[in-house]
């Protein structure tokens, strides 16, 4: 019988910390342990994909970011670049993707997935880019991405993940183009509902809810 993921929330934790606990559990899973789910806020940090031409997307320079407190990491995830901090939820499921049915692809979908979900259930219509990856809405009627989706597979267990924004401050997306996407601005969840947003403590319910779905009911859950 396949056991349940755990859900880990360590709260606000920084980016590579947090890296080191995904390897810790991630070499957990790969000797048959159980699979987990992090949820995470990160302190202010730029992260660069594995491809080496990302950087041409930082717009703000080292020395500056420096200046700002602001960390630039190198991961080793898909994508491009992209911005965390305070206020937006991060989510690293580290699961071993074939048992749960998905191919690379798939999974990525399926994170996709459950993240529009989670934005209907709080009432805000989203949708996908077959040209782009992760979810998007419409601020102020313009197209803007409200999750960023970048992932690791290795040894066939998934690394990183998605990141949504509640109510992180959006400036600080101003010092990328964010997934490398020239002219597509940035949203939060908060920005879109106002008062009428949910609490964060809320919003983590409702996607942690929807990871822990059985596959079969579009979630990672077995």
């Amino acid at each position: 019988m396949s056991k349940a993921i755990e859900v880990n929330d360590l709260g606000r934790m920084a980016y590579r910390a947090a890296w080191e606990v995904q390897e810790r559990i991630h070499e957990r899973v790969a000797t048959g342990g159980a699979e987990a789910i992090l949820i995470v806020e990160h302190p202010p940090v730029i992260t660069l994909g594995r491809r080496e031409d990302s950087i041409r997307n930082l717009i703000t320079s080292p020395e500056e970011l420096a200046r700002k407190n602001v960390e630039l990491i190198r991961s080793d995830r898909g994508g491009d670049i992209t911005y965390h901090g305070p206020g937006q939820i991060v989510a690293y499921p580290i699961i071993r993707i074939a048992d749960h049915g998905f191919s690379v692809s798939g999974y990525v979908h399926r994170l996709e997935a459950i993240v529009l979900q989670t934005l209907a259930e709080l009432g805000i219509e989203a949708h996908t880019d077959s040209k782009a990856v992760g979810v998007w809405t419409k601020d102020d009627g313009e197209l803007a991405k409200v999750c960023a989706i970048g992932v690791r597979i290795r040894r066939g267990i998934s690394l990183h993940g998605l990141a949504l924004n509640y109510d992180i401050d959006l400036a600080g997306f101003d010092d990328i183009v964010p997934c490398g996407l020239t002219g597509r601005k940035v949203t939060s969840i908060r920005k879109i509902l106002g008062k009428e947003a949910p609490s964060l403590d809320e919003t983590k319910r409702v996607l942690i809810r929807n990871l822990i779905k059985p596959s079969k009911t579009f979630g990672l859950g077995s």
